[in-house]
């Protein structure tokens, strides 16, 4: 089945709404409808306590408004007590899915250091907790999430990351068609270390720039995100999928490590890596019409 979706305010939402239904995932908003004695707080915390915690179904959870940093805790605001980062650390912490976590509000970057662990992709708008002022990285990522001009591989879908990279590029270019000094940065971290990769670093679907102290880049297990899938990828099995996308991480890591491997060692591991991604595909394939 397509992964879950939890949001939150208006065009935005709707852009998110109209992908998840062209992705076949169910879309449960928080915060757009009339407040009851319920406030939008307990309402997330309920919806994620009746989630699968384990499942190869991804989780989608996306937030779309404001947030505050006081210097120690950043918190995403709510009608009602706000929402912050270590709720979702609790909250999250027995989830064994892969999920992708979007903050576009402003000081979300704090977010991203809390969130990061294997397995997870996580979007904010600001690189620190710093950046206060209003993020227009949402608009834009919502916009591209299921837009096929996004699809920078073009291999029929697009993915977290390609959306990722298509709205930091339509940010940088509002701060300069404005001739303003940027006020945000977001980042992606999809490895774990919790330092995330700005845009910039990308080019085309890879990190080519080097991080600082040789911290290991993100984009490989972002690019394998996608709301809305190909028909292609709809005919895979899940558990088909799931080797594919490890067959790829692997074959992107040894490439990575390519030089400090004997040549003869690094194509001999190369080949049995895609012998088994071609087997995959072959056994897989659609029957001809």
């Amino acid at each position: 089945t397509a992964g879950r979706s939890a949001w939150a305010p208006t065009n935005e939402a709707e852009n998110w709404r109209k992908a998840s239904e062209q992705g076949g995932a169910i879309y449960i908003a928080i915060g757009l409808d009339k407040p009851d004695t319920t406030n939008d707080l307990a309402r997330l915390e309920q919806v994620l306590d009746d989630e699968p915690k384990a499942s190869p179904a991804q989780l989608w959870l996306v937030l779309i408004g404001h947030g505050t940093f006081d210097g120690k805790e950043a918190k995403f605001n709510l009608r009602g007590p706000d929402l912050s980062a270590s709720n979702l650390v609790a909250w999250l912490k027995d989830f064994r899915r892969p999920l992708a976590f979007i903050d576009t509000a402003s000081a979300s970057g704090p977010f991203l250091t809390k969130l990061s662990a294997p397995g997870r992709v996580i979007v904010t708008a600001t690189r620190s907790g710093n950046e206060q002022n209003y993020a227009r990285l949402g608009q834009y990522l919502s916009e591209a999430i299921a837009n096929p001009e996004a699809d920078l591989d073009k291999d029929g879908q697009t993915s977290s990351l390609e959306a990722f990279l298509s709205a930091s590029r339509h940010v940088a270019e509002f701060y300069k068609a404005e001739s303003r000094l940027a006020t945000e940065h977001a980042l992606l971290d999809d490895n774990g270390d919790g330092l995330g990769t700005p845009a910039d670093f990308f080019r085309g679907v890879r990190a080519v720039k080097k991080a600082k102290e040789g911290a290991a880049l993100d984009g490989l297990r972002a690019h394998q995100f996608h709301l809305v899938k190909s028909k292609e990828e709809q005919t895979l099995p899940t558990q088909v999928r799931i080797r594919r996308d490890e067959l790829e991480l692997e074959i992107a890591r040894l490439r990575d490590s390519k030089s400090t491997v004997p040549e003869d060692e690094y194509y001999r591991r190369l080949e049995v890596q895609f012998m088994e991604l071609a087997r995959l595909y072959e056994t897989n394939a659609p029957p001809p019409r």
